[in-house]
């Protein structure tokens, strides 16, 4: 081992529109929110990343701007996701090194991704500290974290609903033979139930509550075996300008929510529609993955089960199975012809 290599350390990183987590040493050592906040009159000064940033949002005064630098799984603002990268970084290490390490880094991209915003993403990565930049496709990463042998000559449909778009994806023998991706996704359910609070009750609540709305009482369908109870919503009536309480059910936002899962259960079958018929006969046997956050929706997988006539399967900790899949790609990163440098 050269003396370099004492100072190179190794993370996967899944740098998500809605939230980044970041393997190092095998474990989950980063669990943020994508977001940071600037000081306005200096935006290379950073006044806090993550949940630290996520309080502030929508809470700032004229000098301070909160910025999620993702958008729809893309790099939106460069200047951000280099620092915010940065600081996420730095939080693997609390307390500063003697010799700071340099990086290798595996961060998983999404598989409708151009090569002008892959390039942003390297960029942004090498700019932050990495030395070397290695990438992988969501889908794969997170077909490699739900435990599926990517290798194998045997198809299987990865449906992974993240923050800013769906990917639904079949693979087989270690590549990609179907893709498509929408822009409806984690951030569209939360515009919906604002739009529907709005619209139905003439109440005017933030991102952050919709947010929480989705997490405590969002579901995809109007008859669940353990309902949620009704959830006290704050926020300010629009006809009279004065914050009020409103209790909200789930079947009002499993109605909200209605049409933008519609799409996503098109978008699905428009994949199966143009999957060769060998691997639809594999997928028939094994039916699909739902990962990523939008998957904990309740009721989402018997939705979309009734809707195609497949079973369906859930990942056991969605969030983290692109992530984990990342780290798995990590360690054995010469073995898989997919991961790009």
């Amino acid at each position: 081992m050269s003396f370099l290599n004492l100072f190179t350390q190794e993370i996967a990183m899944d740098l998500g529109t809605a939230n980044t987590l970041i393997i190092a040493n095998d474990e989950i050592v980063v669990n943020e929110p994508s977001i940071i906040a600037l000081n306005r009159n200096n935006l290379k000064e950073v006044l806090g990343v993550g949940k630290k940033a996520l309080l502030m949002h929508e809470k700032t005064h004229e000098n301070i701007k909160t910025i999620r630098p993702l958008k729809d799984g893309v790099i939106a603002d460069f200047n951000a996701a280099e620092l915010m990268i940065r600081e996420l970084i730095k939080m693997i290490h609390p307390k500063k090194p003697l010799f700071p390490p340099s990086w290798k880094m595996v961060i998983c991209i999404p598989s409708s991704i151009t090569e002008v915003e892959k390039r942003a993403v390297r960029d942004s990565a090498e700019q932050a500290g990495a030395k070397e930049v290695y990438m992988i496709h969501e889908p794969m990463a997170a077909a490699l974290g739900i435990g599926i042998d990517v290798e194998e000559p045997i198809g299987n449909m990865i449906v992974d609903i993240g923050g800013g778009t769906t990917g639904i994806t079949v693979i087989a023998l270690a590549g990609i033979v179907c893709d498509q991706s929408i822009r409806i996704a984690g951030d569209e359910f939360t515009a919906d139930i604002m739009e529907a609070l709005r619209r139905y009750h003439s109440l005017l609540i933030g991102e952050r509550t919709a947010e929480q709305i989705k997490i405590q009482v969002g579901a995809a369908i109007k008859d669940l075996d353990n309902p949620p109870d009704d959830l006290p919503v704050n926020g300010r009536d629009l006809v009279t300008g004065i914050p009020k309480q409103i209790m909200i059910s789930y079947q009002e936002i499993a109605e909200a929510l209605d049409k933008s899962i519609l799409k996503i259960e098109e978008a699905i079958l428009k994949a199966l529609e143009t999957t060769p018929p060998e691997l639809a006969s594999d997928i028939y046997k094994r039916g699909l993955y739902l990962t990523g956050g939008g998957s904990l929706l309740r009721g989402l997988d018997k939705r979309i089960s009734q809707k195609i006539k497949l079973n369906v399967h859930v990942a056991e900790e969605p969030l983290k199975s692109v992530v984990r899949g990342t780290g798995i790609a990590l360690k054995t990163y010469k073995n898989y012809p997919f991961i790009m440098r």
